[in-house]
């Protein structure tokens, strides 16, 4: 009787030895990649800090093995020469190994904003992150979302404008023409979604203790020029090239007033204050200049927002055509100066 012949069993084996072949292969791509990342990170911090920014962060660590990439910068201090800058207890940086071109940045214990003569701000919330995709491109794509953040002013600064909000969105990308970029400009949409104000300041006024939605987007003209944060500003050297904003379009809701804004160009003066034209169809107006008449801030005009509310007031519940106007440093409603204009940098 012979025997049963023996089958091979080495075709058993093929698959786990392609698997560990692969396996080591993307393993030592991980290392590779995250060894380059740390590379690159320390040679622009290098160069930031010849530029006069201040950076400093405790131990940093490389992990997310075998499909991310997560650099962890605790105690993470970052301030640019104008002064602006952000501290955190952390800030994390997440890719995907097969895709690095993308980057997601969380601040998962919120962060501190620093801002230029105006003393600093905690921030906090359920997700604050950034997000910076296309960076081999000339103009990356950039967006900022907040999720139901609060700001606290420190003590001995100056108060910020809000309180809370449901959400905060900035996006920003490359203005594209004939589905190309081509051109030196980038749009920007930013949306405030359910803001409260803080306690006796201008939004809470202008609301009457409601709530402030703004979805305005807009075209940065000359948007290379925003390339840094000089010792004047991120704004400074883009302003003094003849960099403004155009093509803007909004909504705002103040409580239970609404205006719809529209705007051909926004620029800056030299003290970085707001400067053009804003057309405004507005709905019952005369509510939210009122409130901020009552308002408890110091930077309202109270004589000129009051004079504004009453000339405003004869419209009613009807729809009504206005004009603002930033110049000369001031925020201007016909003749009447309501508050300073708004500062770039």
């Amino acid at each position: 009787m012979s025997a049963q012949p023996r089958h091979s069993r080495r075709g058993l084996l093929v698959p786990f030895v392609i698997a560990g072949v692969l396996l080591a292969a993307w393993t030592g791509w991980w290392f590779y990649l995250t060894q380059q990342i740390e590379t690159r990170l320390d040679a622009q911090v290098a160069a930031m800090r010849q530029d006069g920014w201040r950076i400093s962060y405790a131990s940093r660590t490389t992990t997310g093995w075998p499909f991310r990439a997560r650099v962890s910068l605790p105690h993470a201090d970052i301030m640019a020469p104008s002064g602006h800058g952000v501290a955190a207890p952390e800030l994390v940086a997440e890719a995907n190994a097969y895709n690095p071109d993308k980057w997601v940045v969380i601040a998962p214990d919120g962060l501190t904003l620093t801002r230029a003569d105006k003393g600093k701000v905690g921030i906090d919330g359920d997700g604050l992150r950034l997000s910076v995709s296309h960076l081999r491109e000339r103009f990356p794509d950039l967006r900022i979302e907040l999720i139901r953040p609060t700001f606290t002013a420190h003590q001995d600064a100056e108060p910020f404008p809000i309180a809370s909000a449901e959400r905060v969105l900035l996006n920003v990308r490359p203005h594209l023409t004939g589905g190309r970029a081509v051109t030196d400009e980038m749009d920007v949409a930013f949306n405030l979604i359910d803001a409260r104000g803080r306690p006796g300041g201008p939004v809470e006024g202008a609301t009457r203790q409601g709530r402030l939605t703004a979805r305005i987007e807009g075209t940065v003209v000359n948007a290379s020029k925003l390339s840094g944060m000089d010792s004047a500003g991120v704004f400074a050297a883009w302003t003094a090239s003849g960099g403004r904003f155009t093509a803007i379009k909004g909504e705002l809701e103040a409580g239970d007033s609404r205006a719809r804004i529209d705007s051909a160009g926004l620029s800056a003066d030299a003290e970085g204050r707001l400067q053009g034209e804003v057309a405004l169809t507005a709905e019952k107006p005369g509510a939210a200049i009122a409130g901020l008449a009552r308002s408890q801030s110091g930077a309202v005009n109270r004589i000129g927002a009051a004079g504004a509310a009453a000339a405003t007031a004869v419209s009613g519940d009807q729809g009504v055509d206005l004009v603002i106007r930033f110049r000369d440093g001031r925020t201007w409603l016909g003749p009447f100066a309501l508050a300073p204009a708004p500062k770039l940098f």
